[in-house]
């Protein structure tokens, strides 16, 4: 059963732009499982690995490469605030429909607010888990991809500077998760056409 949610769940995540979350409840309720257990996210991440190269091995690579471009355009504007990339764009997991994921880590949160005022970029603000477990702030708006000719979503979630102690850890599979503007370069230049 897990594996059919997370293989039905990670259709959605690449041919809908769901997060997991809402991924794997969408699928339980189209599979008519009810109370199923739900995959956890390393299972998920995989089948959506699984289902990126058999469907869209042929596209995903440059509309990866597209979004890291739009997201180190944004960590290379918001770079007073020690921007991180995170989430599938940084995991290689993005396609066209994905949004982009930058943490920052400020001395002063609302300093990030008055940076995108002084972009003239118009964000809405909203509370969200951190990946503490705790409330942060995330400020999300729309950039338009050249490359892809689409519009996407960023957010930019604001930490505390002491945040930022501990949140380079490894993770379960022991890959670091999240990468600064330098890490973010390299990423591009691992994957130049």
């Amino acid at each position: 059963m897990t594996s059919e949610i997370a293989a039905t769940a990670a259709r959605l995540v690449v041919e809908e732009g769901l997060e997991y979350g809402p991924a794997k409840r969408r699928a339980v309720a189209q599979l008519g499982m009810g109370r199923a257990p739900l995959p956890g996210n390393d299972v998920l991440e995989d089948a959506v690995r699984e289902y990126i190269e058999l469907f869209c091995g042929d596209t995903q690579p440059e509309e990866l490469r597209a979004l890291r471009v739009l997201a180190l355009t944004w960590m290379e504007r918001m770079a007073h605030f020690r921007p991180h990339l995170c989430g599938a764009v940084w995991f290689g997991t993005a396609t066209r429909l994905s949004d982009i994921s930058i943490q920052m880590f400020c001395d002063d949160p609302k300093s990030a607010e008055i940076a995108l005022i002084d972009h003239r970029v118009p964000y809405e603000p909203t509370t969200i888990t951190g990946f503490r477990g705790d409330a942060v702030e995330a400020l999300s708006f729309a950039s338009r991809s050249p490359e892809l000719d689409v519009v996407v979503g960023v957010h930019l979630m604001v930490y505390d500077l002491d945040d930022l102690r501990g949140a380079l850890k490894p993770d379960s599979k022991g890959r670091t998760p999240r990468g600064d503007i330098a890490a973010v370069r390299r990423l591009l230049q691992d994957t130049a056409p």
